[in-house]
């Protein structure tokens, strides 16, 4: 696991002991904190308990003098009455790439990859991940994808870790500072965390203003409000667009058909180059790509039908660019 000296001697709460959440109090605890969990599940407090937790409901404690609250990303800060009583004991509310951020001082010399957005930010994440690894680079994929990231072994000297970042993880990170921060797109999501859809862009935004001058943004300007954005970093930039793609290179990556896999992949290429990877190791890992579950998966072929898995697609502006990859009339659709 990740563990850090900087925790340790400090005490955290931990709210929510699901997956990430029971990983959080492992890597506190190794690392020599202590730490205060609840969740109202039984069994998830025993859990805690056994790996060397205290069990108590933060919103009923005194949190003054805390280093910080640790909660799930699913927890709505908006209204959830942890945040005032937080803000309150003023004590800062995370989550557990805010505390992997905290930890990195202390890992092997490596590069960070953030990546976010609407649509597409597994894929990508999934896709950067894979062209690394198929080019010799130690790699790890976590955030919002995957295993929990303080769960995870560290890597070695050279090493990139690459992280999906929701709106939610990005609201509980005060300082993580990507080597490399990418935005896919955007369009009206989760409006019932923001205030508005500015809320929820500039909660996105939020991931290039954690940089540093001498990092490198991304940004794919296929939309306006991503546009906007882009029109707003002061640091390295660089602008990609799916219209990069030649459609005849795409023709080539049989996991990456139609428009909106022609943004990914462009997304991606920029990463690796900036990473450093070659011509023929980028087009190696494209080529070689296979889809995620759930997201465009080829299920099968029945009566001259193709059937495809998408049901991560879980709006209208994912399902439609779904329906786009494939060609209109007069080819066979």
């Amino acid at each position: 696991m990740i563990t850090s000296r900087a925790f340790a001697g400090r005490r955290y709460a931990v709210l929510g002991l699901a997956r990430s959440g029971l990983a959080t109090v492992e890597a506190l605890v190794a690392s020599g904190a202590g730490v205060t969990a609840w969740d109202d599940r039984e069994e998830a407090r025993d859990e805690a308990m056994a790996l060397g937790a205290d069990i108590g409901n933060p919103l009923e404690i005194d949190l003054i003098g805390f280093a910080g609250v640790v909660v799930s990303p699913g927890v709505p800060l908006n209204r959830h009455p942890i945040a005032a009583h937080a803000r309150e004991a003023h004590v800062p509310v995370i989550g557990d790439v805010e505390l992997f951020a905290e930890a990195q001082g202390q890992l092997p010399p490596h590069k960070l990859v953030g990546i976010t957005g609407t649509n597409g930010k597994s894929t990508v994440t999934a896709l950067v991940t894979h062209m690394l690894e198929s080019a010799g680079v130690p790699t790890l994929m976590g955030g919002n994808i995957g295993l929990p990231i303080l769960s995870r072994e560290p890597l070695p000297e050279g090493g990139v870790y690459v992280l999906e970042l929701s709106s939610y993880q990005l609201d509980l990170s005060h300082s993580l500072a990507c080597d490399i921060a990418l935005l896919t797109n955007l369009s009206p999501d989760h409006l019932d965390r923001y205030d508005g859809f500015a809320g929820y862009t500039a909660s996105k935004a939020r991931l290039f203003s954690l940089q540093h001058r001498d990092q490198v943004a991304i940004v794919a300007v296929d939309d306006d409000p991503s546009k906007m954005i882009a029109s707003r970093i002061n640091h390295r930039l660089h602008r990609v667009s799916a219209k990069d793609v030649d459609p005849v290179d795409q023709a080539r990556w049989p996991a990456l058909q139609g428009p909106h896999n022609a943004q990914n992949a462009v997304c991606a290429i920029a990463v690796c180059r900036v990473l450093g990877l070659n011509d023929e190791q980028i087009e190696r890992g494209l080529a070689t790509y296979k889809s995620l579950p759930h997201r465009m998966e080829l299920v099968g072929e029945a009566d001259g039908v193709r059937w495809f898995n998408d049901s991560k697609a879980t709006n209208a502006a994912s399902a439609a660019p779904a329906l786009a990859a494939f060609p209109p009339a007069p080819d066979q659709r």
